[in-house]
């Protein structure tokens, strides 16, 4: 079977690999649709913590499909089911995972991280992830390439949770990437009044508003502190989310923010910049609630599947460029562009 492979040295190759053979307990998935995620770029130029060996590996995590095969120990499943999958598994017995909140376990696994993904033709999905819950069944009304973007978007259900997201909410988005168009959506379906978004990239700033960004603004040459006063009734905005790895825009985040306000530092800081200084009586005197997270729990993805099979966010509009398996290095130099959101692999 053909699959993209991280060379362990800043390249990929797409290669004739091995079917995955699978044990009694597992799956073995005909991928149908997957898609490029920045992680996945990262990993190309930089590798993972995760595989430290920097091994060669298939990567990616964002994969919708249907079963191939079925281990003889493994109940609930059959041949032909239509799945999607949460990527992350947790070692099962922290408190993060008792609790639900697997995606903050410090012993995780990843597929397309630290096993072989989904950037291939199949895919072995492993045990834990069959009795951690891990797996989704589609309904009728969503397809696998939309499906393959769930894991994306619960990654937005999960921030969005976090600072709480209501009317009659004003949010600041600080990145019009792809993850700050889903945070643009994600906005819009909680509610939120008005919707900020602050990018230096004049065609990112474009995409925000044609997305439903009320302000698109660019800081370089705006100043972005006037305009969410004057856009928040001059309290500040009540919620900030920073969609880029920015620590100047971390820093700045805590002036802008209302009283109460909530802040999600979304996007992780380069290692070595990662680094940043606020005043912390800010805080203390506004009594701002600042959070981090990263990745879902597996209630969130399924939340983020239902949302798209219920037509409550239109993932597809996100879909800029599709590709082949054989076209893997075309459609990774295309990722880097700026009027790219997401990119999917149909097989």
């Amino acid at each position: 079977m053909l699959g993209i492979v991280y060379q362990g040295d800043g390249s990929i190759k797409v290669e004739e690999v091995p079917k995955p053979k699978i044990n009694s307990n597992e799956i073995l998935l005909k991928v149908r649709a997957a898609s490029i995620c920045g992680t996945d770029l990262k990993i190309k130029n930089f590798g993972h913590f995760k595989n430290p060996e920097n091994k060669k590996i298939i990567l990616g995590h964002e994969v919708a499909g249907e079963i191939a095969e079925i281990g003889s120990e493994v109940k609930n499943y059959n041949i032909g089911d239509r799945i999607s999958l949460a990527p992350n598994i947790g070692c099962g017995v922290c408190l993060q995972c008792v609790s639900g909140q697997s995606n903050y376990c410090e012993d995780y696994e990843a597929i397309g991280i630290s096993m072989d993904g989904a950037l291939a033709e199949y895919m072995r999905i492993p045990s834990g992830y069959i009795y951690q819950g891990n797996i989704t069944i589609l309904p009728d009304t969503i397809s696998f390439e939309e499906a393959s973007l769930g894991e994306p978007l619960s990654t937005v259900v999960c921030a969005a949770e976090a600072v709480n997201i209501a009317p009659p909410d004003v949010v600041l988005i600080v990145g019009a990437g792809p993850m700050g168009v889903f945070h643009i959506l994600m906005s819009k379906l909680r509610g939120a009044q008005k919707i900020i978004v602050s990018e230096i990239n004049d065609v990112r700033r474009k995409q925000a508003s044609s997305f439903g960004a009320d302000i698109a603004v660019n800081p370089l040459t705006e100043n972005l502190s006037d305009i969410v006063m004057d856009s928040s009734y001059g309290r500040g905005a009540d919620v900030i989310i920073i969609a880029a790895p920015s620590g100047k825009a971390q820093e700045q985040s805590l002036e802008l923010v209302a009283r109460q306000g909530r802040i999600n530092f979304f996007g992780g800081l380069p290692k070595g910049q990662d680094l940043i200084n606020f005043k912390s009586n800010i805080v203390h005197y506004k009594h701002i609630t600042v959070t981090g997270t990263t990745g879902q729990s597996i209630l969130q993805y399924r939340k983020a599947i239902e949302m798209i099979a219920s037509k409550s966010i239109n993932v597809k509009q996100l879909i800029s460029v599709r590709f082949s398996l054989e076209e893997a290095e075309k459609a990774f130099e295309r990722a880097k562009d700026e009027d790219v959101l997401k990119i999917v692999f149909n097989m």
